[in-house]
């Protein structure tokens, strides 16, 4: 479809919690293409809604050509391990940098397809970082904001510096 505009960190509206979607319909559907595409633009393997500054509840990840592209509308996390992994993240919104997380090394999400069915899906590795990853943004959360304030202050300087380049 289309590559749309990328909010940019210290966006305010990375902060907002985005909406719950209720139509199931080509408006969706197309909302997701230009989510694939603005993602592969960036490029990246993870985009939600809010990064393009549309406020509703959706994420699109792409982790490798051989998974393919996966859609998940109203996600929530419903479970995490104990067990704890460190995994580099970054985000589309401020590309350049990224910085360990630690995060629950298992998850299970519970979601919507694109036609509006309620699928559920356990991941480990990579995929269970960007589910927790981008459900953060849904909320309003901004990865930075799992990291420790020394930790952040770091990265900020980093992109900072990046933008002066």
């Amino acid at each position: 479809m289309s590559v749309r505009p990328i909010l940019r960190w210290p966006d305010p509206k990375l902060r907002l919690k985005a909406a719950p979607v209720t139509a199931f319909d080509a408006d969706l559907r197309a909302l997701a293409d230009d989510l694939r595409d603005t993602m592969r633009a960036a490029p990246g393997i993870g985009i939600t809604g809010p990064h393009i500054g549309v406020m509703a509840r959706v994420v699109v990840l792409e982790l490798s050509e051989a998974s393919g592209v996966r859609v998940y509308v109203n996600p929530v996390v419903e479970w995490t391990s104990p067990e704890q992994t460190r995994h580099p993240e970054g985000s589309v919104s401020m590309p350049g940098v990224t910085e360990e997380v630690e995060r629950p090394a298992r998850v299970r999400i519970a979601y919507q397809d694109l036609d509006g069915a309620a699928r559920v899906e356990e991941a480990d590795g990579l995929l269970a970082v960007c589910h927790q990853h981008e459900i953060d943004q849904l909320d309003g959360i901004f990865w930075l904001h799992r990291l420790s304030r020394l930790k952040r202050e770091r990265v900020i300087k980093r992109f900072e510096k990046l933008g002066r380049a």
